[in-house]
């Protein structure tokens, strides 16, 4: 089997891609070009970027993301949150483990500094 026939690509693929492009160009400059007001310039623009979102969903790879997010979703649903308490437990841990590093790493370098100061006579 070939690869073309696993991954069928539609004619106007390119077309579409380039339509988004220019419609979200056109989003990008009209905010430039119009002097309207905010309101009236936020509606424009989200508008031109659902539009331009449309047209990229009908694209291969478009209806390929769309599935993607859909499965994300259904995973995303399948995840078991932990509770307030084991949040705060293990975020305890975390803290007191990072005190006890920092202090034995600040340790170390105290004895190393007086290691290299004994050997090089230099009293830092």
């Amino acid at each position: 089997m070939s690869v073309a026939s696993e991954n069928p690509r539609s004619g106007f693929d390119l077309v579409k891609w380039l339509l988004v492009f220019v419609i979200l160009s056109m989003a990008v400059v009209g905010n430039y070009i119009f002097e309207l007001s905010s309101l009236e310039l936020a509606i424009a623009v989200v508008v031109l970027v659902i539009v331009a979102g449309v047209i990229a969903g009908q694209t291969n790879k478009g209806r390929t993301f769309i599935n993607f997010a859909k499965e994300s979703r259904t995973e995303i649903r399948k995840v078991v949150w932990p509770t307030r308490q084991e949040t705060m437990q293990t975020t305890l841990v975390v803290i007191i483990a990072t005190i006890i590093m920092g202090l034995l790493l600040w340790g170390l370098d105290a004895i190393l500094l007086r290691v290299v100061s004994f050997f090089t006579g230099l009293g830092i």
